[in-house]
């Protein structure tokens, strides 16, 4: 089943751009907004518009999910952050592992917006990034990362042994990989 738009695009570019800026900045809570929440919201109109429903398979669109993959990078980007704070609070491999699921998401992002779908594979991130068409540099990092998933990990390594065992500059250097790994996936899914 296909649903053709018949709507004025100008109000979803916007709304796009607004989703954009926020994933790059963030959101800035401001006391007016909390004690006032819809100062400054306007209503985009193709919430209401109406939608041609057909039931013809030729016309379904499986290339891409622009809306998933925003979404899915906006938790990477989260996971990004959260792996900050797990540096910060001394805890290693909750960082490490963080990247990871960031590299995970950001990929996986990727694949919604050139696949429709996410990609099957068995939590090595090389292998993942091949399959989304990530240069080989990044598919070099991603592999970096692949060490980190709780379940490959504490195969090896005791939970209560895991902050030990990943040193502060070696979580710090994790997160940097990561950081240009996300880089890559921004640069694909935001410009879109």
């Amino acid at each position: 089943m296909s649903r053709m738009y018949t709507g004025d695009h100008a109000a979803h570019d916007d709304d796009q751009d607004e989703l954009e800026r926020l994933i790059r900045e963030g959101v800035n809570l401001d006391h007016n907004l909390l004690q006032n929440p819809d100062t400054g919201v306007t209503k985009p109109g193709y919430l209401h518009t109406p939608y041609t429903t057909t039931y013809e398979e030729e016309d379904v669109s499986t290339t891409h999910d622009l809306q998933g993959a925003l979404g899915l990078y906006a938790e990477a980007a989260a996971d990004m952050a959260t792996a900050g704070v797990e540096l910060g609070l001394g805890r290693h491999f909750a960082c490490a592992d963080f990247c990871n699921q960031a590299v995970e998401k950001a990929a996986q992002a990727v694949s919604l917006l050139r696949y429709g779908h996410r990609s099957m594979y068995d939590h090595d991130l090389r292998e993942l990034g091949a399959i989304v068409g990530a240069p080989l540099d990044i598919q070099e990092e991603m592999a970096i990362l692949t060490p980190f998933h709780p379940e490959a990990f504490y195969a090896d390594t005791p939970p209560e042994e895991a902050d030990e065992v990943i040193s502060a500059e070696q979580a710090e250097s994790y997160r940097q990989h990561a950081r240009h790994i996300l880089i890559w996936a921004r640069n694909i899914v935001l410009h879109a």
